[in-house]
C-alpha cells in the first residue's frame, strides 16, 4: 500500500496572512497540497512540479490564494524542495512556512533519513531552518537489529539432522538477546537447505531445523508464540549449489520481522 503525504505550503508570516484551509485527510496514495500562496502563478508552479513527480491523478489541490508575504526567491526554493527523494517518505508531511521547513514521516533506514534532510538543507540558502522529523520505519529498524546480530553467520546443524551445533547455539544466544528487546513483534524463523537429495526431505528438514531454533529461543525466554516458523527447503538459494561453499551458504536459518 502507498501511504499519503501532506505538502503544506504556508507562505511566510505576515499580520494580513490569509487563513489556510484545514487539511483534509488524504486517501492512501494521495498527495494533499494545502496552504496559502500569494498568486496563481506560484500555485500553478507548485502543482505542476508535484504532478510531474507523483502523477497528476494523485495530487489533490487544496491551495488557497491570499494576501501573504514571502521571502526573496521563495517560489524557487519551494521548487527545489519538490525533489525525487520525497518519494522515499511515507506517512509524511513537509511544510514550508516562510523560512521554516519541516519534514516528517517514515523512511526505510537511517541513511535515507539523514540524506533527505541534507538534500533539503543544501537546496536552500542559510536563512532557512530545517526541522528533520523523519523517522525510520519500525520494522526496518528492528530488522536491522536482527541482521546485525546474525552478522551473515550460518547457524550450523549436525549433517542431515535438526540438532544445532555448539557454534550455532552460541549465535542463537545472541539472537535471543536481541529478540527479547523486540517486545510485541513477531519474528519469522525460516529454514533453508541446499538442493542435495529429495526436495520433500529437504523441506521437512528445514522445517524441523526452524522448529528446533524456536524451541531453543523459548528456553532463553523468547515467547514461543512470537516466533513463526517455516521450512523453505532448497527453494530460495542465496548462492550456487554447484560448489561446496555455495551449498553451505544455502543451508541457513533466516530471521525476518513478520509483516
Amino acid at each position: 500500500m502507498k501511504f499519503p503525504i501532506i505538502f503544506l505550503l504556508l507562505a511566510a508570516a505576515a499580520p494580513c496572512r490569509a487563513q489556510a484551509q484545514a487539511p483534509q485527510t488524504p486517501m492512501p496514495g494521495q498527495i494533499l497540497v494545502t496552504g496559502t500562496l500569494a498568486d496563481e502563478a506560484g500555485k500553478a508552479a507548485v502543482l505542476t512540479r508535484l504532478r510531474e513527480l507523483y502523477g497528476a491523478e494523485r495530487v489533490v489541490d487544496q491551495i488557497a490564494i491570499g494576501n501573504v508575504a514571502v521571502p526573496a526567491n521563495w517560489n524557487g526554493y519551494v521548487q527545489k524542495l519538490i525533489a525525487p527523494n520525497l518519494k522515499l517518505i511515507s506517512r509524511g508531511q513537509i511544510s514550508v512556512d516562510g523560512n521554516n521547513v519541516s519534514v516528517r514521516g517514515e523512511v526505510a533506514n537511517e541513511a535515507q533519513r539523514q540524506q533527505i534532510a541534507s538534500d533539503i538543507a543544501t537546496s536552500l540558502n542559510p536563512t532557512y531552518i530545517v526541522n528533520n522529523g523523519l523517522r525510520v520505519r519500525a520494522a526496518e529498524a528492528e530488522q536491522g537489529l536482527l541482521d546485525a546480530a546474525l552478522d551473515k553467520r550460518i547457524i550450523e546443524f549436525d549433517s542431515g539432522k535438526a540438532t544445532i551445533t555448539p557454534a550455532g547455539l552460541t549465535i542463537l544466544d545472541e539472537m535471543a538477546a536481541v529478540m527479547l528487546k523486540l517486545r510485541g513483534r513477531k519474528v519469522e524463523v525460516i529454514g533453508h537447505t541446499d538442493d542435495t537429495g529429495l526436495r520433500a526431505s529437504n523441506v521437512a528438514l528445514s522445517q524441523a531445523r526452524a522448529e528446533a531454533v524456536r524451541a531453543y529461543l523459548a528456553g532463553k525466554g523468547v515467547v514461543a508464540d512470537s516466533v513463526l516458523v517455516s521450512g523453505q527447503g532448497p527453494d530460495r538459494p542465496v548462492a550456487s549449489n554447484t560448489t561446496a561453499d555455495g551449498r553451505a551458504r544455502n543451508r541457513r536459518i533466516e530471521f525476518r520481522i513478520a509483516r
